[in-house]
């Protein structure tokens, strides 16, 4: 049972780790779309409004309004990006530091355990030796006791 729970918890982990990247991808293709559609509607209002805006000088003004407006949004939406970024890479600094420390454990631990393995190997061989010692003291008892 034990051998099945632990192969039932690797596919859920699997499973579950394949839906955390569906959903992340989906929301980066959304955001995507989101950011193409502005684009798009950006230059269909530019394209339809140009002509009309470079014509007089309250068009020429209203058109660089709007575009200082626009570039304010691409600022404040480059910012929020950059944070993201940052803040990712703040959990993957993170996560490298949990890394580190968790392969210097299991590098300690081997050491350990191969330490562990040559005092048992040690061990043995004593007892061994002790025990041929102790198996050969009774011949020597009997021959000293028969003279």
């Amino acid at each position: 049972y034990e051998r099945r729970f632990s192969e039932l918890n690797m596919t859920i982990e699997e499973i579950h780790r394949q839906t955390r990247k569906y959903y992340a991808t989906y929301n980066a293709l959304l955001e995507l779309k989101e950011l193409m559609l502005k684009e798009t509607s950006l230059l269909n209002s530019l394209n339809s409004q140009f002509q009309d805006a470079i014509s007089d000088t309250a068009g020429r003004l209203k058109l660089i309004d709007s575009m200082e407006g626009i570039l304010k949004g691409i600022k404040q939406k480059l910012q929020k990006v950059q944070e993201g970024i940052q803040a990712d890479q703040r959990v993957c600094n993170t996560l490298r530091e949990k890394y580190a420390a968790a392969a210097a454990s299991q590098r300690h631990g081997s050491s350990l355990l191969r330490a562990l393995q040559e005092e048992i190997a040690r061990n043995q061989r004593l007892k061994s030796e002790l025990r041929s010692r102790n198996a050969a003291t009774p011949c020597e008892v009997e021959v000293i006791g028969s003279l």
